[in-house]
């Protein structure tokens, strides 16, 4: 049914939560798996231009970051056999929902999986939510963990 799954992750207890499921989605459609990692743009516009110290150092997080988020995908596809065919991108200075959306138009997927932390209330409506947004800017189907 799926050939070509994305799978969002940011490392979370929540993306894990999701890994396991698209793992074995992929593993019993005998699709694709594509682990991103979107890393949001530099939060200190200008400060960046005067101390490049600080970009250098954030862009330093966010790829030791995904490179675990990684490597926590692929041990998970290697756990059982067959293994999982994966694939992992990083994608810097772009929103979360942005980066997850054009990457699966990129990349030809036909499911997005995700999760979210399940935030309610003020929370939710003053950080907004990656998930609903994925959702809302998506033309493919997406699934959301918790």
């Amino acid at each position: 049914m799926f050939k070509s799954i994305l799978l969002a992750t940011d490392g979370s207890a929540a993306s894990e939560h999701a890994a396991k499921l698209a793992v074995s989605m992929a593993r019993l459609n005998g699709a694709v798996l594509t682990a991103l990692y979107v890393s949001d743009p530099y939060p200190y516009l200008g400060v960046g231009e005067v101390n490049p110290m600080g970009y250098q150092a954030y862009s330093s997080a966010a790829q030791q970051l995904a490179a675990q988020a990684h490597a926590q995908a692929e041990a998970l596809c290697n756990a059982e056999s067959p293994a999982v065919n994966l694939t992992v991108r990083l994608v810097e200075d772009v929103a979360a929902a942005s980066g997850i959306v054009e990457s699966a138009k990129e990349l030809g997927c036909d499911l997005i999986v995700m999760g979210s932390h399940g935030r309610t209330g003020i929370a939710r409506l003053m950080l907004g939510s990656v998930a609903n947004k994925v959702v809302a800017e998506s033309s493919i189907p997406v699934l959301i963990t918790r």
